[in-house]
């Protein structure tokens, strides 16, 4: 056989080698992170619940959902475990803020364009004269802009369609 005909084939070996590979190496992550489950830390259900783990067995999980409410699931049946800020954040709404000496970002622009030295030379140029743009609405011989284009127009040939000279 020709290299070339065996190459499809290995190629294709090698694309289900490295799916396999990928998604044993998920199941694997998985499965460890169910195992490090503790009592007390939050978990989310594959159908979106969040609860906190009451009890850990070899299979199950009882979780604790809210006040006098315990649901026994399956450990396939977590989907992730929380961090203690995200379960926190997610359930009761309490913000962990790492930087609470952080300057805030205001929520309108006017706080951004005040100057605190209204004084200063840049704020008192500013207030001067309205920025010419270098557009005229007068001509420079003091008529208006419409009467300079009928002048203009005027000045050149009328051209029409059919009564040409040229043969």
């Amino acid at each position: 056989m020709n290299a070339f005909t065996l190459l499809p084939f290995i190629v294709l070996i090698a694309a289900m080698f490295l799916m396999t590979r990928s998604a044993k190496k998920k199941q694997q992550q998985a499965a460890s992170m169910r195992n490090e489950m503790q009592p007390g830390s939050g978990v989310r259900t594959i159908g979106g619940m969040y609860a906190t783990v009451k009890e850990v067995h070899e299979d199950t999980v009882l979780l604790d959902a809210g006040p006098g409410v315990d649901l026994l699931f399956a450990k396939n049946a977590i989907g992730a475990v929380l961090t203690d800020d995200e379960y926190n954040r997610i359930v009761h709404g309490i913000e962990h803020d790492l930087k609470s000496d952080a300057d805030i970002v205001p929520d309108d622009v006017s706080s951004l364009t005040e100057t605190d030295e209204a004084d200063s030379p840049a704020a008192a140029a500013s207030d001067d004269k309205a920025v010419d743009l270098g557009k005229k609405d007068v001509a420079e011989d003091g008529t208006d802009a419409a009467d300079a284009a009928e002048a203009k127009a005027d000045d050149e040939p009328k051209k029409t369609d059919g009564d040409s000279d040229a043969k």
